[in-house]
């Protein structure tokens, strides 16, 4: 893949970026739209084009932007395919930093070269995502990966995020107002995630936290090589989902691992009160003696106290058929607002009710068959109709507090990693310890 020599990182020339990227978008619908009069126009070539100028030029800027895309791809069944496909890219194999400017932020950071530092370092990136690359190096015959963070990403964020807001809004059929409520929480999450000192830290504290579950592991981080915008830590084995996919490993193994999954996540939130709120597949290494490596702690969600307990009230069992308390709680989360009419509390509590027992189902059961396509197929059909939905569309302010965004995100990402392993796991949730 081609090197990047530079990134664009004042706000005047990100910006120019973008506006270049729309100009081609709206070249692509007019050639589309030119077809179509001839009767030989094609909306999957129209996605597969404007899919590549979009991730063409997020992949030059890096950064929050990449991110969102990065996120986006996540969100299969809802995104056209095309646009999941090349945006899951960002994950691990966008286009990487040259190594004259990696070695810049070495000095820059740590006042000496990667080869000052190492015994080895390469040269080329073995993984690039949104917001750094990651190299491999080695200190006394200890093999070590190296995140390293391109320039300018933190200094961008809120601005790129501004300039992005109009393809979120237009993908997503989300409105401008509500769209801004909720980019000041990504944006915080992102500030958080430029800071390597920061994830360090987080990294070392779930590590020891979570080490009593079986079959997980997590590197050993080095603060002695690392600093804001620099991160080192061992060098974990292990395959990214697709290729571990690709050895055909048995049920077995994908239960085990998928099972693994399942504890890691349950014990963060409803335990540990917090949890690595990206997991896409690029985040995890998986073995064939079904173990499974834990990287990138950048992005993590913490939850308050009032919030986790009046959002996880909603997994007691049934309590959407009581429709008193399930209100209740619908107005204390602002799902529902004070000043609904009578008709939106009757439209939106039917909505959310719909689906509360569809994403709870695994909650409700004591072993769940992530495998089952017809389930997700369910998900997706429900999130096409909402997000077609007049009066949702029409609505005066964004519903739902800011905390349960990464949550969601979170849930759904696990979901999807299960659907894909095809596992079947035992769902029963510590959640259940509030209700029993």
């Amino acid at each position: 893949m081609k090197e990047q020599d530079k990134i664009p990182t004042s706000k005047f020339s990100r910006t120019g970026s973008f506006l270049k990227t729309g100009a081609k978008v709206g070249g692509n619908y007019l050639k589309y739209y030119g077809k179509r009069i001839i009767g030989e126009g094609n909306e999957e070539e129209l996605h597969k084009d404007n899919a590549s100028d979009i991730y063409d030029s997020l992949s030059k800027l890096k950064g929050s932007a990449l991110k969102v895309a990065q996120m986006m791809s996540m969100d299969e069944g809802i995104l056209p395919g095309a646009f999941s496909q090349k945006f899951s890219q960002a994950q691990y194999s966008a286009p990487p930093l040259s190594y004259p400017l990696v070695v810049k932020t070495f000095r820059d950071q740590l006042s000496k070269s990667p080869s000052e530092i190492f015994s080895s370092f390469s040269k080329n990136a073995f993984a690039a995502a949104s917001i750094g690359q990651v190299h491999k190096a080695e200190v006394e015959g200890k093999s070590m990966a190296v995140k390293v963070q391109y320039p300018g990403v933190a200094d961008s964020i809120h601005s790129d995020l501004r300039i992005i807001k109009p393809i979120v809004s237009s993908m997503f059929k989300i409105s401008s107002s509500e769209l801004d409520y909720y980019l000041e929480e990504i944006g915080a999450r992102l500030i958080e995630e430029t800071d390597y000192k920061l994830e360090l830290k987080r990294s070392k504290e779930i590590a020891l936290s979570c080490k009593h579950i079986e079959g997980l592991e997590f590197p050993k981080y080095y603060a002695e090589y690392s600093s804001e915008r620099i991160l080192t830590m061992d060098w974990l084995s292990g395959r990214h989902l697709n290729e571990f996919l690709a050895l055909n490993p048995s049920q077995d193994v994908r239960d085990r691992i998928g099972q693994i999954l399942w504890d890691f996540y349950d014990f963060q939130i409803h335990t540990l009160r917090k949890v690595h709120a990206d997991p896409h597949p690029g985040n995890f290494l998986m073995r064939e003696d079904a173990s499974l490596g834990v990287i990138d702690f950048g992005c993590i969600k913490e939850f308050p106290e009032d919030f986790y307990m009046n959002y996880f009230r909603l997994m007691e069992p049934g309590i959407s058929q009581n429709d008193e308390k399930f209100t209740k709680l619908l107005f204390d989360l602002k799902f529902l607002l004070e000043d609904d009419s009578q008709e939106e509390v009757r439209h939106f509590s039917k909505m959310y009710q719909e689906m509360h027992n569809l994403l709870c189902t695994p909650f409700f059961a004591d072993e769940f068959d992530f495998a089952d396509g017809n389930y997700f197929q369910e998900i997706y059909s429900m999130s096409d109709r909402f997000s077609k939905d007049k009066m949702l569309r029409k609505a005066k302010a964004a519903r739902g507090p800011k905390d349960s965004l990464y949550l969601t995100r979170t849930y759904f990402g696990l979901y999807s990693l299960l659907h894909k392993l095809g596992s079947k796991v035992r769902t029963r949730s510590l959640v259940n310890l509030i209700f029993d």
